[in-house]
């Protein structure tokens, strides 16, 4: 599978993003409903962790199947397959961070499930919206968007697990795209730095869950 995937311009409906929605399947709903969602000609765009610390992380877990769904990978996702692929330690990691809803599951399917998840998951997103093209990655995009297409195994840990623009402040555009939109790091509103915009409220603390229509990544 490509690290990243590029959707044209959606012309029958509208695109939206929501951020990390951690099990959190009721407040999706919910969220989807404020907007009027339409899934015959509406999109939705995830920057990933549909799943840990929310009871509903199964339910979750189903999204990446849906037409009208269209997630990228998030680091929860990857500390589940490590858990459930390697176990000891990994497995440890994964309880510790919001894991433990898998242990009222039958852990073989959920490994299934997850694996056929994940090929629908990749790294990237990139949309066109109003003629100008908005990326998502989950966590840290690299500062030039066209170095996805080959990045390195450190590069793709960066966009699942970075924080270091947010840690800095750093407001550096990243070239090659007109705006980015992630998640991974909880934030009490969703604020831009540059052209990133981050948007994880938090939903399984707060129970804000921000979905945005992908117009407003345009600032």
């Amino acid at each position: 599978m490509s690290l990243i995937q590029k959707h044209e311009q959606n012309l029958a409906g509208r695109d939206f993003i929501v951020g990390d929605i951690h099990g959190q399947y009721d407040l999706l709903l919910e969220a989807m409903a404020r907007v009027d969602f339409d899934k015959a000609k509406d999109r939705l765009f995830c920057v990933g962790d549909l799943i840990d610390r929310g009871a509903d992380s199964f339910k979750c877990l189903s999204l990446p199947f849906e037409p009208w769904f269209f997630g990228v990978r998030g680091n929860h996702e990857m500390l589940a397959i490590d858990a459930l692929e390697n176990g000891g330690k990994n497995e440890d990691l994964w309880m510790i961070n919001g894991g433990t809803w898998v242990i009222t599951e039958d852990k073989v399917e959920v490994r299934q499930l997850l694996l056929d998840a994940l090929t629908y998951l990749p790294y990237a997103r990139q949309v066109e919206v109003m003629g100008q093209q908005v990326g998502i990655v989950h966590a840290e995009p690299p500062a030039d968007w066209s170095l996805i297409e080959g990045a390195s195994a450190g590069s793709k840990e960066e966009m699942v697990w970075g924080r270091k623009r947010i840690k800095s402040m750093d407001t550096t555009p990243v070239a090659g795209i007109d705006a980015v939109v992630v998640g991974h790091t909880i934030i009490e509103q969703p604020t831009w730095l540059g052209n990133v915009f981050y948007i994880d409220t938090g939903a399984f603390q707060t129970g804000r869950l921000t979905l945005i229509n992908a117009q407003e990544a345009l600032g």
